[in-house]
């Protein structure tokens, strides 16, 4: 969230999981306009971030549905709204340095 802010972006946690277990579940944006849904996942290859539900811009109670899926299926599960230009990289260069 801080790298998010020190690059001119805005980050918010929307639903506050278990401190040491939940999915975690990153709500892309760019000056508003919806993105992609990014998930963490484990796989042979350790942890990999991975788009999953409805398309970056499509219909926003698509998203809510598929954000309410997941949280009545993970009741630990974080949802972290990142609004900033090329969030999805933001991630991924957080990602490297874990």
């Amino acid at each position: 969230m801080r790298r998010t802010e020190a690059a001119g972006g805005f980050a918010a946690i929307l639903a506050h999981g278990d401190e040491t277990s939940g999915v975690i579940l990153i709500q892309c944006a760019d000056r508003g306009r919806p993105g992609l849904l990014l998930e963490r996942r484990f796989s042979p290859a350790g942890y990999v971030w991975e788009a999953v539900g409805p398309a970056g811009d499509s219909d926003g109670e698509l998203r809510e549905n598929y954000q309410n899926r997941r949280r009545k299926a993970d009741p630990d599960l974080w949802l972290i709204e990142l609004d900033i230009a090329d969030a999805p990289q933001l991630v991924a260069e957080w990602a490297a340095l874990t």
